[in-house]
């Protein structure tokens, strides 16, 4: 009888959905919005973020020097700072490849496993420990380390919209249980893009983007909801925008002449190699007091950077006051609009971080924090061993509700 009982009641619970629901481990979902202030949240723009927010929790993030899109997405996926993961700037030159430059902007470059392997991304080691991984879009997911990769990866097309990398994830989620990814990561570029053109401040572009944003996050969360999977979400942004402007610019060519110096990258901070033969000219051209820019040997720059012994660093390291351009000729792009990549202490760099679901515990109030915290967190809510990193795991374990 108490056996035929057991055997009813196990049938029961396999019979229920939402038993069975309990039973699935849950999701993690990481989702970058490039270039997403904190304060944008208060814009009344971003109704889904802000019941989100009501969910689980939403803060202010420091990003790491230099605060630029493919060393902070690094860092945020390998818990270590670009002076640590090898990706030191959006462009680098490394001394075992003189020749050759690492450019977001150049295919053959930006997709050479040779630039990513000073460190592990979360995908790879959740792989490793049998765990299936997807990306839609996240820098360094295109490139194999050794002979994995991702279980589901996209090469990235700005030209494939929000909508459509929505019901790419949407697609994962559809999945039995037993072949569904049990971490995402999904990239939206959009609000980046409006930032540089127009600047951090209100403009219908600006607004349109943040809106637009909003609304395909808020789809992903309630159709994963609709399917009855868990999932954890954490969203992220890389860095913040500062306002620039044509008359705040620092001229490179004022100061050495061209033939003296290399511009490895050039903006908010310029990355600087002298050229053969030249070093004492530059360095007495450069390191001494400027207006608006502070410039440093490598070996030399302000501790709380904590950047400068990899060798893929330059030699000098050149920071721009906030919201001045370091050109080295023309401009490349137009100044006047927004830029990234300043000291990260600066409250304009700061990086949106969210996180809300059925791990996460709701909570009111988060002090400022550095993004290398937010790779322990992965680990812990998608359930393998995280590798050693910069980060520190007690400083996001109080949102763990279990």
């Amino acid at each position: 009888m108490i056996a035929r009982l057991l055997t009813a009641l196990l049938t029961l619970a396999l019979a229920s959905p939402a038993l069975a629901e309990e039973s699935e481990p849950a999701v993690t979902i990481l989702i970058s919005i490039d270039g997403m202030r904190p304060d944008y949240l208060e814009r009344g723009l971003t109704p889904n973020l802000a019941e989100f927010r009501r969910r689980g929790v939403a803060a202010a993030m420091r990003p790491s020097f230099p605060s630029k899109t493919f060393p902070n997405h690094y860092t945020i996926v390998t818990g270590k700072r670009p002076d640590r993961n090898g990706i030191v700037g959006n462009a680098m030159i490394d001394p075992v490849r003189p020749d050759q430059k690492f450019s977001m902007g150049d295919p053959k470059q930006a997709l050479d496993p040779f630039w990513w392997q000073q460190a592990e991304p979360v995908w790879i080691t959740a792989e490793k420990a049998g765990l299936r991984t997807a990306t839609m879009f996240w820098p360094g997911s295109e490139v194999a380390h050794g002979d994995r990769r991702p279980s589901d990866w996209m090469r990235f097309d700005q030209n494939i919209g929000n909508a459509q990398r929505v019901n790419t994830v949407l697609d994962w989620m559809r999945r039995p249980a037993a072949i569904r990814p049990r971490l995402v990561t999904m990239y939206f570029d959009t609000v980046d893009t409006a930032g540089h053109r127009v600047g951090p401040g209100r403009s219908p572009e600006l607004d349109a983007a943040i809106a637009e944003v909003d609304a395909r996050i808020g789809e992903v969360a309630r159709g994963v909801e609709a399917m009855g999977v868990r999932a954890n979400f954490i969203i992220t942004a890389d860095h913040g925008m500062a306002e620039t402007a044509e008359d705040r610019v620092i001229q490179l060519d004022d100061l050495i002449d061209r033939a003296s110096y290399i511009a490895v990258e050039a903006g908010p901070y310029a990355a600087i190699e002298p050229a053969a033969g030249t070093d004492e000219r530059v360095y007495q051209a450069l390191l001494k007091p400027h207006q608006h820019m502070a410039c440093h040997r490598k070996e030399q720059l302000p501790a709380h950077l904590q950047y400068g012994t990899n060798p893929r660093v330059a030699a000098i390291i050149c920071i721009a006051d906030n919201g001045w351009t370091i050109l080295s000729g023309p401009p490349p792009y137009p100044v006047k609009g927004g830029a990234h990549g300043y000291d990260p202490a600066n409250a304009d760099m700061h990086a949106l971080f969210m996180a809300f679901g059925p791990a996460i515990r709701p909570t009111a109030a988060l002090p400022l924090f550095d993004n290398v915290d937010v790779y322990p967190l992965i680990a812990a809510l998608t359930g393998f061993a995280p590798l050693p990193s910069d980060g520190n795991a007690a400083t996001l374990a109080p949102l763990l509700a279990r």
